[in-house]
């Protein structure tokens, strides 16, 4: 599993612009999975990064953590407010592991509450995801172009400029 210091040195532009929507948004984020029917489906959620993780973590039983637990490939797109796109946007795509370590857990927990205030110090996670990013993408809007960067482990940032 890469780890989150891995993606940003070999992505350090799509890091930045994904860093930067995932703030602004309030954490806020849209993730993609697999319906058991094999169709797509989106939901919001709020990942964190935590002890050199990206974790996708939320309310328990909800069919976002069924659909991972069934298939654990996803797409998280960065929440986009702006149609012009003029702070850029950003997605990640790859695995999740589910990490049963309940110290993890609960270190999880503590972070979180000391950060937000939202309380799940002492509960049991039903699941715990922690991303594999397998390969990611920006888009950067100015100056009369358009540039699309990508990255996919073990090799450099490929910027696509378009006019």
């Amino acid at each position: 599993m890469s780890t989150w210091r891995e993606f940003v040195d070999g992505a350090p532009r799509i890091a930045a612009v994904f860093t930067r929507r995932h703030s602004a948004t309030g954490n806020l984020c849209l993730l993609a999975t697999l319906r058991s029917d094999g169709f797509p489906r989106i939901s919001p959620i709020e990942p964190r990064i935590f002890e050199d993780r990206l974790v996708l973590a939320g309310m328990p039983n909800t069919t976002k953590f069924r659909d991972l637990g069934r298939d654990p490939r996803f797409c998280l797109h960065t929440a986009t407010v702006d149609t012009q796109v003029t702070d850029g946007d950003a997605k990640l795509w790859g695995v999740v592991e589910d990490i049963p370590d309940r110290a993890l857990h609960q270190r999880f927990a503590t972070a979180l509450f000391e950060e937000t205030g939202f309380d799940l110090r002492g509960r049991e996670f039903d699941h715990f995801y922690a991303a594999d990013v397998l390969g990611a993408s920006s888009v950067e809007v100015g100056g009369g172009h358009m540039d699309v960067t990508v990255w996919r482990p073990g090799e450099p940032e490929r910027v696509v400029r378009k006019a």
